[in-house]
Parts: C-alpha cells; sequence; structure tokens
C-alpha cells in the first residue's frame, strides 16, 4: 500500500505492507529520520513523541494509514538550526545527560507552547519519561523560555 505523508514539510509517498505499521517505523526505517526514538512501545515514556497537526502524539502507537494526510513534524524539522526556543533553552541549560528521551521531551514541550502555554508552564504538563532524571534541568532550562 502506498500511503501519501506530510513530513516536516515534505511529502512523502511510503510503501507499506501493513497499514498498521507505527509511524515511529516508517519514520526511522523508511524516511531515515532517527531523532525519533523508540522507547517502551506501550504509550509510556513519550520517547517516541512527534508534532502531528500542532498536538503531540505517541507514534509508536499511531499507525501509519492514521497519519496519511496530517501535518507530521519530527525533531528534525522542528527547526532548521536549533534555534527553537526549547532547543535553545536545553542547550543553554545543558539539560540533557545521555539525551536519549530528549526529542520527545522537546517535542511534547513545543506542542505546549504552540497550544499557548509558556515555558515554565508547559514543562508542568510534560509527562515524559527521563532515565538519567534530568526533571529539575528541563524545570530551570523551561523557566528561561
Amino acid at each position: 500500500m502506498t500511503l501519501q505523508l506530510n513530513v516536516n514539510g515534505q511529502n512523502h509517498q511510503v510503501n507499506v505492507s501493513d497499514g498498521s505499521m507505527p509511524l515511529l517505523w516508517v519514520l526511522r526505517d523508511l524516511l531515515g529520520l532517527t531523532g525519533t526514538k523508540y522507547g517502551c512501545g506501550i504509550e509510556v515514556c513519550g520517547a517516541c513523541t512527534v508534532m502531528v497537526d500542532g498536538q503531540p502524539e505517541l507514534s509508536c502507537d499511531l499507525d501509519v494509514t492514521s497519519a496519511a494526510g496530517r501535518k507530521i513534524v519530527t525533531i528534525e524539522g522542528l527547526s532548521a538550526n536549533r534555534s527553537h526556543p526549547v532547543q535553545q533553552a536545553w542547550v543553554a541549560g545543558q539539560v540533557p545527560q545521555c539525551g536519549y528521551c530528549q526529542s520527545g521531551v522537546i517535542m511534547t514541550m513545543a506542542c505546549k507552547m504552540k497550544a499557548g502555554a509558556r515555558g515554565s508552564d508547559a514543562v508542568k504538563e510534560v509527562k515524559n519519561l527521563c532515565v538519567c532524571g534530568t526533571y529539575q534541568r528541563m524545570k530551570e532550562a523551561s523557566k528561561t523560555i
């Protein structure tokens, strides 16, 4: 089956054998966008968070058929040069340790801010898990946004 996806402002035709294939695997394996991470696979950790039509979505559970025709933004498409306010705050605050979960956290924060939340309020709504425990750094960095 061939589907049309709009990812990071570009249209892509993807061929999948099963329309229930998670968007995560399409992004990583078919489009080569590896910034979105696989964490738990059961909608708990948030490492796979992407923006779909301006809302945070867990790409490990969103099937590619449901994503077709919608505007998808991954961490690679959030800004061309890491100029998004969340990215800048994360770098300035040295938030990541291992960094594995951070693309999902940043995408969740960006979605919350797009919906009108300020940085320090948006971080309170982030439910993503971080094994390194950088929550305090996230909280401090969000105050600068």
